[in-house]
């Protein structure tokens, strides 16, 4: 069996493997990333063999066969299965993604598991995204208007509608912002490629009345600028969406309105 291949200076040690489900016709080998902060221990890299006829076909499954029947202390996050709630993000074979809607088949020999990157680690492949929801809030990602309520709703013509296409869409499973050199550098000042995608959305939307306050708060040297436009958020993303572009689009506006 070949053994996953760390760098010399790395702290990740390689940990347990786990043998093969008897009676098992068909197995697929998974590295997954074991840490706990609380223990003292280093992280490692423990191997298991998923029983391909009883895992399901996706990488959450085989996350959920090992937690069930091989390993009950292997902690993640999961919630809907459909791709819809982004609790199950991590990085797949060295790519940020949602496990669920990832298929063992599109990856060859083993695969490996980790957590989002650049992110504290909670446990195992849990991170701890309390700065990502914290830089979310500060967008207020929610209608804001001055005029008076309408008696119904508020109204929307289809081209409006439109506008909102690739942006109303994303699941803040933050595979983008984890996956930015610009984030993660300066975490703490930037606010990355999803909460600026959240914050494009309500700019665009034609019901929105905050328009020029939402521009004020995103005037900021780090907050906006420093996206560099690598595209990794867009490369990564699981709905296909752009976040680089929506925040091109901010930048093209803070140029029209000094203008």
């Amino acid at each position: 069996m070949v053994q996953l291949t760390l760098p010399k200076n790395s702290q990740v040690k390689k940990g347990k493997t786990w043998p093969k489900p008897e009676g098992a016709e068909e197995t697929r080998e998974v590295r997954i990333y074991r840490y706990d902060p609380d223990s003292g221990e280093n992280p490692r890299w423990d191997t298991y063999h998923v029983d391909v006829r009883k895992g399901g076909p996706m990488v959450l499954d085989a996350l959920i066969y090992i937690k069930n029947e091989i390993d009950s202390t292997l902690a993640f996050r999961r919630s809907c299965r459909e791709g819809i709630c982004g609790s199950c993000s991590m990085n797949i074979g060295g790519r940020n993604t949602i496990a669920c809607t990832s298929g063992l088949d599109e990856y060859s020999g083993a695969i490996t598991i980790s957590p989002l990157p650049h992110q504290p680690v909670v446990k195992d492949l849990i991170p701890d995204l309390t700065n990502f929801y914290a830089q979310l809030s500060s967008v207020q990602p929610y209608l804001q208007t001055k005029s008076p309520t309408p008696e119904k709703e508020w109204l929307q013509s289809e081209a409006d509608r439109e506008e909102l296409d690739g942006l109303y869409e994303c699941i803040l499973c933050a595979c983008c912002s984890t996956a930015c050199p610009s984030y993660w550098w300066n975490s703490d000042k930037f606010l990355g490629p999803a909460a600026l995608l959240q914050a494009y959305r309500w700019i665009a939307d034609s019901r929105d009345e905050a328009t020029g306050e939402r521009l004020d708060d995103l005037e900021d040297p780090f907050k906006l600028y420093r996206c560099h436009t690598i595209m990794n958020c867009a490369n990564v993303c699981p709905k296909g969406l752009n976040p680089a572009k929506a925040i091109g689009r901010i930048k093209e506006l803070m140029v029209e309105r000094q203008t």
